[in-house]
């Protein structure tokens, strides 16, 4: 991507406040990720309800912070705990 530079101070700040939020949103959203992926190759097993109580926490932090959507959060945290009820 390229961007044309800014010229006015307001828009330089604009700028530099919204990479700021950008790389903090994409930490939430690969946190949840990972966490997610984790859930899955754990299986039932003892691990994965450790795992669970992460997911949701990481879920739960990034909707908080709305990075994702209430809702989004709700259909996540029911996936991952089917994941560990089904196996």
């Amino acid at each position: 991507m390229s961007y044309i530079m800014p010229n006015i101070q307001s828009a330089k700040k604009k700028m530099r406040q919204d990479a700021k939020r950008t790389a903090k949103n994409t930490s939430y959203r690969s946190k949840i990720d990972d966490v997610i992926k984790q859930v899955k190759k754990s299986g039932k097993k003892a691990k994965g309800k450790e795992l669970v109580a992460k997911a949701y926490s990481a879920i739960d932090k990034a909707a908080k912070k709305n990075v994702i959507h209430k809702n989004k959060a709700g259909r996540l945290k029911k996936s991952v705990s089917r994941l560990v009820s089904s196996k």
